[in-house]
């Protein structure tokens, strides 16, 4: 009888969730989508010509994404990168539920925004996973996103993680395609005056993070994107949604604010150039990836990265080994 009722309970408890999700969701056409745990960046505007500003880029080279690595301090990046802090007083340091930070960066005449509120985090959904049934009903309630999407997030999971006990030795992933593009770089002078865009903070960090959200919002959504990208930059940093950092969090050469403002910024220009690769080459979920189009996909991420760091690259080959393992990947889990 309990598990009648359990059953019962669940059932209404889908329902009610489907409904909000679908009042609150919109379709994938360049407008926010909304979640109780992800908020939409506020670039995703109804048309192109409202996100072209009229801007001053003190950034000298750059054109779009960033390198944290050209950043030395939290205030050089506000120097380039507008950050608000909205954290109503909880009466304690605890970090409230409203709390919200909000980052806009523009460049060459455009700009791109994300706004990151406090919600549940992608330690809490790995820990959830391997729970009970009631720890999977918390989750359910807090973020029916996340539940309703779990196959797209596993999908997800897969593709930007190596996993050669599943695909076979040699696996690739995200990362692997960030390297790839990293080796391709033909102006080494020009690229590399830097000593730290050589380095895990430099361009393989950039490439990473916008390679990966464009594939994403290509492949599933923009808010697919924007969900990911949230989860996984609470979890690491909770207090990127309040400015208060300690000295040590300032300091530290692996894991500091900048970085993370610099990923969730590098995040936002992925959703952008992947919203744009997802119509050109008419993307979605059931397409085939053949070597063909995943070379012609990464050249238009390439051609970008030239435009946006002002460098040289030697063009993806269908005949790359990477191209080919990667597509093959690709259509294994999707």
């Amino acid at each position: 009888m309990k598990i009648i009722q359990t059953l019962i309970l669940l059932l209404a408890f889908a329902i009610v969730c489907y409904i909000f999700i679908q009042s609150n969701m919109q379709d994938d056409n360049g407008q926010a989508q909304k979640c109780k745990c992800t908020v939409p960046s506020a670039l995703s505007l109804a048309n192109q010509d409202a996100r072209t500003l009229s801007c001053n880029n003190t950034y000298p080279e750059i054109n779009g994404g960033l390198l944290a690595s050209r950043f030395s301090t939290l205030e050089e990046l506000k120097t380039v990168v507008h950050i608000e802090y909205f954290n109503p007083p909880t009466g304690t340091d605890t970090i409230g539920e409203n709390a919200t930070v909000r980052l806009w960066h523009c460049s060459n005449g455009v700009a791109v925004s994300s706004e990151l509120k406090a919600g549940i985090d992608q330690g809490q959904i790995m820990v959830v996973r391997n729970q009970g049934l009631w720890e999977k009903f918390w989750l359910a309630v807090q973020c029916p996103f996340a539940v309703f999407n779990r196959s797209n997030l596993f999908k997800i999971n897969d593709l930007a993680r190596r996993k050669p006990y599943r695909f076979g030795e040699g696996d690739v992933a995200f990362y692997d395609l960030a390297e790839g593009s990293l080796a391709n770089i033909t102006t080494k002078e020009l690229a590399f005056r830097f000593p730290g865009d050589t380095g895990e903070k430099g361009y393989i960090n950039s490439f990473n993070h916008i390679t990966a959200q464009a594939f994403i919002t290509s492949c599933f959504s923009e808010a697919m994107a924007d969900f990911v990208s949230d989860v996984h930059e609470r979890y690491h940093m909770p207090e990127l949604l309040t400015g208060r950092f300690s000295s040590k969090q300032l300091t530290d050469p692996d894991n500091n604010p900048v970085d993370n403002y610099v990923d969730i910024i590098n995040n936002e220009w992925g959703q952008e150039i992947g919203k744009r690769l997802k119509k050109k080459y008419n993307i979605h979920q059931e397409t085939f990836w053949t070597p063909k189009l995943l070379t012609d996909y990464l050249n238009d991420l390439q051609s970008y990265y030239s435009g946006a760091f002002q460098i040289g690259f030697k063009p993806y080959s269908v005949e790359d080994d990477l191209i080919i393992r990667y597509a093959e990947k690709i259509n294994m889990v999707m």
